[in-house]
This record gives structure tokens, C-alpha cells and sequence, in this order.
């Protein structure tokens, strides 16, 4: 057996080893601090299920937009008439993200009020930019030999863009929306203060009336959510990113 592939295994081993004890530990303390006794009772899972369903709806809606949005600024800007204007249009994005996201929510309620709207909105606005910026970035990223040849061959600049420059920028831009999703659902927990419901309910619950088993029944699917939606893409990523270029990076 070769050395690599032995230290690979019992990388492997260590890391099943640990996942293991960590989801004993967790399920102990559970049982202790009362979060098992709290998830048994069906009238309080189904509450907990249905804010789940709240948090996915806030982050997949706000998600959609950011997509749409973050993949046309990027792309628009990547072109070399409009390329002169990145900088800004990348600063005007970014904008949402350097102001404090409790501030963020405060603008958008005055605006549309309270619910899942302004929460939408706000969730929008922190996602766009790492797609926006990592859609940009893979894009210019391309070898210009690469284009140059699809030039050579005839192709459009349309079809360059769609079969060469694009798949090319896969795995770049799929790493911005992995990061954009992780902030999302992170985000969308702080939609509770302005009555957009989520599992942000639970926790600041839990929080003010200092009940630890209401806290981690909010916190925990927040970050089994991230965890699932990361690596999900993370598969995506495997599925549709042509081997030779994950390869490459």
C-alpha cells in the first residue's frame, strides 16, 4: 500500500472517528439540557418544522434574486465596453455588506414595513455581492489564449461567452455562491425582529427567556441548513464543473 493512500485512510478513519463522538456528545447534551424532551412533544416540532420552512422560503426567495442579479452584474461587467466600470458597479453592490445587517433590516422595514418583504430584500442585498464579485472574477480568470482560439474558430462573442468563458468560470463563481448562501441562511435568522418569522424566532426566544433547549432548536437547524446547502453546491460543483478544470484549480 502506498504511503499517500495509507494516510488518506487513517485521515479518513479520524475524521469518521471524531464525527462519531462529536454526535454522541451532542446527543447527550441534548437529553440534558431538555432540547430531546422539547422536540418530543408534536404540538412543538410541527412549530419548529414550520419555522423551518419560514427560514428556507426568506433565504430561497432573497437567493433567487441574488443569483439573477449578482450573475448579470458580473457578466455585464466582464465585457469590455462596461469593463471600465467594474469598480464601481462592484462598490455600489457591496455597499448592503458595510453597513451593519440590524441597520440593513432597520432601512428596509421603513420602507416596506415589517414581514418577510423587507427581510427579502435585505437578505438580497448581502448575497448579491460575492456572486457578483466571484462571477467577475472567474470570468476575467479565463486564459485569453482560450478565447482567442474560440475566435479563431469562428464563434460569436455570445456563444464565447456561453461555451467557453462560462464553464470555464464555473467553479469560481459556484464558490461565491456557496459563500453568498452560507451568509444567507445565517442572515435570515435576525428576520424574527422584524416579523419575518424563521428559526430566528427560537432563538432570540430562547435568548430572552434564557431557556437553552428553545435556543439550540433554533440554532441547530440553522447550521445543519448551512452545512446541507454547502455541500450540496459543493456536489453540484463535482456534477457540472468539467473534470480537467476542477482539476486545474
Amino acid at each position: 500500500m502506498k504511503e499517500g493512500t495509507f494516510i488518506d485512510q487513517t485521515v479518513a478513519k479520524g475524521v469518521r472517528f471524531f464525527l462519531v463522538a462529536l454526535l454522541i456528545i451532542t446527543g447527550i447534551a441534548a437529553e440534558r439540557i431538555g432540547l430531546v424532551e422539547y422536540l418530543s412533544d408534536p404540538w412543538e416540532r410541527d412549530y419548529v418544522l414550520f419555522l423551518v420552512r419560514q427560514h428556507i422560503y426568506l433565504v430561497a426567495v432573497s437567493m433567487a434574486l441574488a443569483l439573477v442579479t449578482g450573475l448579470a452584474a458580473g457578466i455585464i461587467v466582464s465585457r469590455k465596453r462596461f469593463r471600465k466600470f467594474a469598480g464601481i458597479v462592484m462598490y455600489v453592490i457591496g455597499l448592503g455588506q458595510t453597513i451593519p445587517s440590524l441597520a440593513v433590516l432597520a432601512l428596509t422595514m421603513s420602507f416596506l414595513g415589517i414581514g418577510s418583504k423587507p427581510a427579502i430584500v435585505a437578505l438580497f442585498i448581502y448575497s448579491t455581492l460575492p456572486i457578483a464579485r466571484n462571477t467577475l472574477a472567474g470570468i476575467l480568470s479565463v486564459s485569453p489564449a482560450i478565447i482567442d482560439a474560440a475566435k479563431g474558430v469562428g464563434m460569436s462573442p455570445t456563444r464565447i461567452l456561453l461555451e467557453v468563458e462560462l464553464p470555464n468560470a464555473l467553479d469560481v463563481i459556484l464558490t461565491g455562491i456557496r459563500i453568498a448562501l452560507v451568509i444567507n441562511i445565517g442572515t435570515a435568522a435576525l428576520g424574527y425582529l422584524i416579523g419575518a418569522g424563521g428559526l430566528g424566532d427560537l432563538i432570540f426566544t430562547g435568548i430572552n427567556l434564557m431557556r437553552t433547549e428553545l435556543l439550540l432548536a433554533g440554532a441547530l437547524p440553522v447550521i445543519i441548513l448551512a452545512l446541507v446547502g454547502d455541500y450540496l453546491l459543493e456536489l453540484l460543483g463535482v456534477i457540472i464543473v468539467p473534470k480537467g478544470i476542477r482539476m486545474a484549480g
